[in-house]
Order: C-alpha cells, then sequence, then structure tokens
C-alpha cells in the first residue's frame, strides 16, 4: 500500500527499480493493445506514456458485497495483482487488502484523497443502501450511502466493479430489503464506467484503469457504460460452440450425449445470446477456462437484473431470441441461421427415418 504520496514516481522508475526492462513493458502493453481492441502500434505509445506517468492513486471501496470481485483481481495475470499495485497504480485503499485497520485506514484513505485530489480514481464493488437512510450497510461509523457521496465528490471518475455496483446485483433483487442501487443512481456528476459480472473478469479492470493512465480519458463505453473492448460483444458470438448452434446439434441435458460431444447449450438454459463479456475470449484463470468450457452455461450475470429474470436452466423465449434490440444483429443472425439449420435437421431426420421405414417395408414384402 502506498501512502497517497506515490513513491517511486514515474511508472517507468518504478519498473526500472524492480529490474523490469522496457522490453517487458513492451510485451504488456501489447498485450493490453490486442485485449482493448486497438491497433499494434498503440503498444508502443501505450508504453511511452506509462513510462512517464505517476502510479494512478486508486481508492477501494467495498459496500454490499462478497467480497468476490476482490479474489478476482487478486487471480489477475496480465498483470498480476502484485505487478499492478507496485508498478501501475497505488491502491492507497482498500480494507480488505491493506494491512492496517480501524482509525489508521480511514487515516490513509483520508491522506490520498487530499494528495491526489481531482486525480484518483474511486473503484466501487458492491450495490448502495438507500433504505433508511443506508443504515443497512456502513462502516466506520458511516453509512455506505454517505461516504459515496463524499468519496466521489473528489474522483476524477468512478469504477463500479462487479454487477452489484454496476446494476445492483443480488442485494438488488426483489424484494430488495436494503434499498440496494446501483453506484451510477448515486453518483450523477462524474463519469461512472460500468464493469460488472458476478464476478468480473480481472483482466477487464486492470485493462480499464491501464487505459485510463496511458490516454488520461475513458475508454469506449456501450449504452450500460461498459468498455466496449470487453463488452462490445456477446458471448453467443465469441462461443466456441457456436458452429454447434448453427448446426442445430443441442444438448438436451448435463449428461447426455450433446454434453458429452460439446454440442450448444442453448436448450439447457445458457444465456450467452443475451449477455455481453469477454468471457469467451479472455477466459477465467490465465486462460484456462470458462463456465461454457467447463460444460455449464452461461447465467447472464453481467446483465442488469440477471438474478431476477431467473430460468437459469430453461432456454431463451422465442420473443427474446428474436429480438434485434437486445441482442444485436451478429446474434440475430445467428439465431435465424440456427432456427433454419434445426428445421433442416429435423427434416431430414424425417426423410430419414421414412425412407429406412420404406425399405424396411419393401423387404419384408421379399422375405418368403
Amino acid at each position: 500500500m502506498s501512502d497517497g504520496n506515490h513513491p517511486g514516481g514515474t511508472i517507468g522508475e518504478a519498473l526500472l527499480a524492480r529490474g523490469i526492462s522496457r522490453r517487458s513493458l513492451l510485451k504488456y502493453t501489447g498485450y493490453l493493445a490486442s485485449i482493448l481492441a486497438l491497433p499494434p502500434m498503440a503498444s508502443r505509445a501505450m508504453a511511452d506514456a506509462l513510462a512517464k506517468a505517476p502510479r494512478q492513486s486508486v481508492i477501494w471501496l467495498s459496500f454490499q458485497e462478497c467480497t468476490g470481485c476482490t479474489e478476482s483481481l487478486t487471480r489477475s495475470f496480465n498483470p498480476t495483482l502484485e505487478d499492478m499495485i507496485f508498478d501501475l497504480i497505488s491502491l492507497d485503499y482498500h480494507e480488505t487488502l491493506m494491512a492496517v485497520s480501524g482509525a489508521a485506514a480511514e487515516e490513509a484513505m483520508q491522506a490520498a484523497r487530499a494528495a491526489n485530489k481531482g486525480k484518483y480514481v474511486l473503484v466501487v464493488d458492491g450495490s448502495v443502501s438507500t433504505a433508511e437512510g443506508g443504515i443497512y450497510s456502513t462502516n466506520a461509523g458511516k453509512t455506505n450511502l454517505a461516504t459515496l457521496k463524499d468519496m466521489a465528490s473528489d474522483a476524477a471518475a468512478v469504477l463500479s466493479v462487479g454487477t452489484c455496483a454496476a446494476f445492483g446485483g443480488i442485494p438488488h433483487a426483489k424484494p430488495n430489503p436494503t434499498g440496494a442501487v446501483p453506484v451510477s443512481e448515486i453518483v450523477t456528476d462524474k463519469p461512472v464506467i460500468n464493469i460488472p459480472g458476478c464476478p468480473p473478469i480481472p483482466e477487464a479492470i486492470a485493462g480499464t484503469v491501464a487505459y485510463i493512465i496511458t490516454f488520461g480519458k475513458l475508454p469506449d463505453l456501450d449504452h450500460l457504460s461498459r468498455p466496449k473492448a470487453f463488452f462490445g460483444d456477446s458471448i453467443h458470438d465469441r462461443c466456441y460452440r457456436r458452429p454447434f448452434y448453427d448446426k442445430g446439434l443441442f444438448a438436451k441435458s448435463f449428461d447426455d450425449e450433446g454434453a458429452r460431444n460439446g454440442w450448444c447449450l442453448y436448450e439447457v438454459g445458457c444465456k450467452g445470446p443475451v449477455t455481453y463479456n469477454a468471457c469467451a475470449t479472455l477466459k477465467w484463470n490465465g486462460g484456462v477456462s470458462f463456465p461454457i468450457q467447463s460444460g455449464h452455461g452461461c447465467l447472464g450475470c453481467s446483465e442488469p437484473d440477471f438474478w431476477d429474470r431467473g430460468g437459469f436452466y430453461k432456454p431463451l423465449s422465442a420473443s427474446v431470441m428474436g429480438n434485434p434490440a437486445i441482442i444485436g444483429g451478429a446474434a440475430v443472425a445467428g439465431i435465424v441461421a440456427g432456427a433454419a439449420s434445426v428445421a433442416l435437421a429435423r427434416k431430414r431426420r424425417a426423410e430419414a427415418l421414412a425412407a429406412q421405414s420404406k425399405a424396411s417395408a419393401a423387404a419384408q414384402e421379399k422375405m418368403p
């Protein structure tokens, strides 16, 4: 943890002090450029900008959450958590990760705030309780609601990390006794970037912070204020099982022949066609796997109200699947192609059965 004064000066100086070469920095920025969908030459510009930039002050607040978002961050591989907090950012306050607690922790937060007024990035995970003045979730004698309003006032931007912070998440689900709301309903006078997911992909968090540091501006966002680089495509568009969907080959249960052969999980409730995230490309645990690769359908956790929609193991309705306003052109095209493939496959199976029946009848007629 930093004391808020950015020891080590620039990021380049901090990297040099740890024996990390410019070549290694270029490799890292090349990776960042690729996951951010930037042209290859952008990696050199990113390396130059990062080397000259001071470490970004980050204050991380945790509200109504399960700590899963922090757990996800600790499993970041590019960069690792250690590389991030020692080289890329100055993590000045994070009650789960910092060594001190109590009054000393609160003093560290206020010191970082004073030293970086108007410049720090405020990261929030967890929804915000608003019922009865927000008394259902408090810290250091203050409600989360009051703390958010106070700390956001001097922040340069706010990152809502995880679906609870971005859209309210599970605390927001009916009947919502704490009056849980997303951060964006409270902070309306500052840029708010949503990085949803339950939990979010760690590289999406790190990549977004790196983009802000490098270019000094927010990345391109979609209509839900999510970085397009990570939330521009649906899971369905990038899923390796998509060809099976297009051929009309679907698993009917989690242990049938289709499931064992890696067929599409649409009929057992996969929400990939209406879920936008980078799970199918970045994957998890250093690119090892993601839920669909492990044999389980997407739950749609990076979309608003995913919990209340339920139906985790029921296929999406025809009205939803055919609505281009919900799933976008590429997915609609796939749905049309998939439906046509299903119809064709059924027709061919019917024709094959009819031919088999006819051949069987003919054979029986020839029998003595």
